[in-house]
């Protein structure tokens, strides 16, 4: 099978320069990788100098979607399997597609995601989340796995997830208006329709965040606005218990590992990412001013009254 890459891209570093070079020397033959840049100003040539297979698409700020933006990609791929990957992503290892195409021999899986490791400068209490959802053994997720596995059954991300391009588009491809979540809500769509996403845990990238307690909170409202959005998928499922065994285990390891003085900030941490979700999830009884005040993408609110009555919220 043949596989593209997409990128979105927007005002890259050199992490964009390391993550080329490293899908160059991949051991699964890449056909193109498809940029898509917002704000053509903001793309250092040098990052992207000498690449051969290169095939670079602008556009403006306001046309910017989380979901809208990755089918526009989709449109200019035309391989039997499509690799969304985001620029501060590296790959950790020469295998990473390879291991992503592997469990395409199986003809109900869509949606293949790797496993992300902590990137050198990662917080600690930052590592241990990227081990809780991101283990190293396999998984496939099937919807026998929602009553058992909640929101986890639904989870992918599109840092490194491999798609099936044909099936993508029968399914309708990502939601075309989304402030977060595309992954998530078209693997839901996969599930429900009795397909697979499988999670390659061999399939290494390189990526974390060291998100201050504001930063999380505006993250957690985001996607508490698309779990209100896209009711009809999360109302199904389970959601805040998995946040809360996440923060109870990486308590116990903090103290296990003499990390104890490290769990007043997982703590301070925690109610900052319930209160953005709970308040995400309420968005549509604020104002314009309070959202623009909570969310991490103020660009996804510039309609945001032509968007409350589509929802009929």
């Amino acid at each position: 099978m043949t596989v593209d890459v997409v990128i979105p891209t927007y005002k890259p570093d050199r992490r964009l320069f390391s993550l080329l070079r490293r899908l160059e020397r991949q051991t699964y033959p890449i056909e193109k990788i498809i940029i898509i840049n917002t704000e053509k100003e903001f793309l250092d040539e040098d990052y992207i100098k000498g690449i051969s297979n290169l095939e670079i698409h602008h556009i403006r700020k306001n046309e910017f979607d989380h979901g809208g933006t990755r089918n526009y990609g989709m449109e200019f791929a035309t391989s039997d399997l499509v690799l969304m990957m985001t620029q501060d992503a590296v790959p950790a290892g020469s295998n990473m597609i390879q291991e992503l195409v592997k469990p395409f021999d199986d003809k109900d899986v869509i949606v293949t995601y790797g496993r992300q490791l902590p990137a050198h400068d990662c917080s600690v209490g930052e590592a241990y989340t990227r081990k809780f959802n991101y283990p190293d053994y396999d998984i496939v997720k099937t919807s026998n796995d929602i009553l058992r596995m909640g929101i986890k059954a639904f989870f992918s991300s599109d840092v490194c997830a491999m798609y099936r391009r044909i099936e993508h588009k029968k399914l309708g491809g990502f939601p075309n208006r989304t402030i977060i979540n595309e992954d998530s809500i078209f693997a839901a769509y996969v599930i429900q329709t009795g397909k697979k996403v499988y999670y390659a845990a061999k399939a290494e990238v390189i990526h974390s965040h060291n998100y201050t307690y504001m930063q999380q909170f505006h993250r957690n409202f985001d996607i508490g606005v698309s779990h209100k959005q896209f009711k009809e998928i999360y109302s199904a499922v389970k959601s805040e218990g998995e946040g809360i065994r996440l923060v109870v285990e990486t308590a116990v390891y903090l103290v296990e590992n003499n990390k104890f003085y490290l769990v007043p900030d997982l703590v301070f941490k925690s109610i900052a990412k319930f209160a953005g979700y709970r308040l995400g999830k309420m968005y549509n009884l604020l104002t314009r001013n309070m959202i623009l005040r909570c969310t991490m993408d103020p660009n996804y609110w510039r309609d945001y009254k032509v968007k409350k009555a589509e929802l009929k919220l």
